[in-house]
């Protein structure tokens, strides 16, 4: 049995409007540590026929579990349309590595490079618990899309 659910995702609606408002994907918690992120194509540094497409990701950590972990990394899995795959692996989250007390939450926010323009992301935070537990709380797939592009 997995310590791990994954709840429905709520999506933005279709046509102009999803040019500029998130795409919300599922959320996860693992061990109590809920994941939720919004990604959102960004037009303006874009480039459809240099097959240059950026996404934004926004990510709510929050601990909703009884005890204190601390985020100390990351591994990204970024798949493109065309199957290529890339792994980004590193320390912590946009230079910070979080301690989460029970009832607290960390946010942040990146980016994302595609050559297409559909792709995914999934991935672990590597978690260490108060007694040294290590743990992945997991990152569910959420879509990195132009509008329109998935009709």
């Amino acid at each position: 049995m997995s310590d791990t659910t994954i709840k429905n995702p709520t999506r933005a609606r279709s046509g102009a409007a999803a040019a500029i408002r998130p795409t919300k994907g599922p959320t996860t918690v693992t061990r109590g540590i809920s994941v939720e992120v919004e990604s959102m194509y960004v037009p303006d540094r874009s480039s459809p026929r240099d097959d240059e497409y950026y996404f934004t990701y926004h990510v709510r950590i929050s601990n909703e579990g009884s005890e204190t972990a601390q985020l100390v990394s990351r591994e990204w899995i970024i798949t493109d349309a065309e199957g290529e795959v890339e792994r980004v692996k590193g320390p912590g989250v946009v230079g910070k590595q979080p301690v989460l007390s029970p009832g607290t939450a960390f946010e942040y926010s990146s980016f994302c490079p595609l050559r297409t323009a559909v792709g995914s992301m999934q991935g672990t935070y590597q978690m260490v618990t108060a007694d040294g537990e290590q743990f992945d709380a997991v990152i569910a797939p959420f879509t990195l899309a132009m509008p329109n592009a998935l009709n």
